[in-house]
């Protein structure tokens, strides 16, 4: 099918109108520009409808009414996607947004998320009852991008990736049809859900089972910038060697200029690692006293905290409508040229807000076979972010350069592919570089349900019977 762009005095809006219960949204309206905004300031598309959908009628009457007129679908979840990849120029965008509810069962331990839901909704309604489902780092990022592209976060050595623990999704298809994916039932589409992202259909919801988290120990180790390189050498050893229950990610920064940093340190470029131990209580101080007296640090800010709070720590650093550029990698060990030209590279971080991660994917992450779900890089040790961030759009071609910078003096040390959350628009063949193996299975799972490439907003996986 032919996809087009179009106007809304183009097309025939009243059969759209009278199928919605929620918001039909078009140029001319006067929040238009708010609902079409973006995660990243630096991209900015004028799609020609925004469906606000409230309920699983409203995704199927909305897609049908794109393809019936040839426009272009992009969707929307909790709209976090640094590539901009929730919205399209000229098309029709889902928006999920009203359909952000959270059940969870306390006695089967399994929690029923809406395709709309951030990360802070699911924590908020989880910890009361002592659990939470692994997910990343800031809790306005939302349910479904995270889930469908892989899910690395505080919890991952711990418990594993978020799709390690999707029991099922309900998903609209690009014929219309509502489908419930498990192990059961449409088993390949459950497979290609987990890591293959938006590619297969509308995920309107997804069952989780959670696990028991409540109070976790956790913050920030921070050392001298001149200290990096052995830091990180230190630490890629430990990490690969400590318990299950702690994680923590490298990273390269500069300090931000408040709470709950001590004035001392504000604006100081350093390296430092935040950690998340949620291993046995009465064992976390055995487990920090090797890292607390590790060089010594500038800064140990680690103590007991509800998992919540440690979710949403940085939630205010990145805010919606900065300007954005990522590259991302994965790594096995990395060697010393390797860290020497990471870390001199976070000596050169442009901007207050730029900075390097280092995540760890280790523990039970690692004992997951990588052809058991789309997400191929089982084997890797770090997923690594590039991550160029400034809040003033004249700073827009210094953080590309950096970040482009950064990849291409890292990317000859990785692994080929990325973590596809961390990724923009970087064409087809970083795509199949980020499925390996996997892809051609992807494909064959594309060519059964979405043979049209209805869905094609999104790192992009081809049809293809063979």
């Amino acid at each position: 099918m032919t996809r087009v762009e179009s106007s809304p005095t183009s097309l025939n809006l009243s059969a759209l109108q009278a199928a919605l219960r929620g918001e039909l949204i078009q140029p001319a309206d006067s929040h238009y520009d708010e609902a079409r905004a973006l995660f990243n300031g630096m991209i900015d598309k004028r799609p020609a409808l925004i469906a606000r959908c409230t309920d699983v009628a409203d995704v199927m009457a909305a897609l049908n009414y794109a393809q019936e007129r040839g426009l272009r679908v992009a969707v929307r979840g909790g709209g976090h996607n640094g590539g901009g990849l929730g919205s399209v120029d000229g098309g029709l965008v889902i928006d999920l947004g009203p359909m952000n509810g959270v059940r969870v069962d306390p006695v089967k331990r399994t929690v029923r998320v809406e395709g709309g839901a951030l990360w802070g909704a699911v924590d908020h309604a989880t910890h009361p009852f002592g659990l939470a489902v692994p997910s990343g780092i800031i809790s306005t990022t939302g349910v479904g991008g995270l889930t469908l592209g892989g899910g690395l976060g505080y919890l991952t050595r711990r418990h594993g990736l978020t799709i390690d623990h999707l029991l099922e999704a309900d998903v609209v298809l690009a014929d219309g049809r509502l489908v419930t994916a498990s192990e059961q039932e449409h088993a390949d589409l459950f497979w290609a859900l987990r890591g293959g992202g938006g590619n297969f259909g509308i995920v309107t919801s997804f069952l989780f089972q959670a696990q028991p988290v409540g109070t976790v120990v956790g913050g920030p180790t921070l050392w001298p910038l001149e200290m990096a390189p052995q830091v990180l050498r230190w630490f890629q050893a430990f990490i690969q060697n400590a318990p299950d229950g702690l994680n923590g990610f490298f990273a390269l920064l500069t300090v931000p200029p408040g709470p709950p940093f001590p004035e001392a340190l504000h604006l100081q470029k350093m390296c430092g690692v935040v950690w998340c131990y949620a291993g046995p209580q009465e064992q976390a101080d055995a487990v920090f006293e090797p890292i607390a007296a590790f060089g010594p640090p500038a800064l140990h800010g680690v103590h007991s905290m509800p998992f919540p709070a440690l979710q949403s720590a940085f939630d205010g650093l990145y805010t919606k409508g900065l300007q954005q550029y990522w590259r991302a990698d994965f790594f096995r060990t990395l060697d010393d040229a390797a860290i020497d030209a990471l870390c001199a590279q976070g000596a050169a971080l442009p901007t207050l807000h730029s900075t390097i991660h280092l995540y760890p994917v280790g523990g039970a992450a690692h004992r997951v076979s990588p052809d058991a779900t789309a997400w191929s890089y089982r084997d890797a040790d770090f997923a690594a972010v590039y991550y160029g961030v400034d809040p003033d759009p004249a700073g827009a071609g210094t953080i590309t350069d950096w970040t482009v910078q950064t990849f291409d003096r890292l990317h000859g040390y990785s692994m080929g592919g990325a973590y596809v959350n961390f990724m923009m628009d970087e064409g087809q063949e970083r795509v199949k570089a980020t499925y390996r193996d996997n892809y051609g299975r992807l494909s064959r799972v594309k060519a059964r349900y979405d043979p049209h490439n209805v869905f094609s907003v999104n790192q992009n996986i081809r049809a293809s019977a063979g």
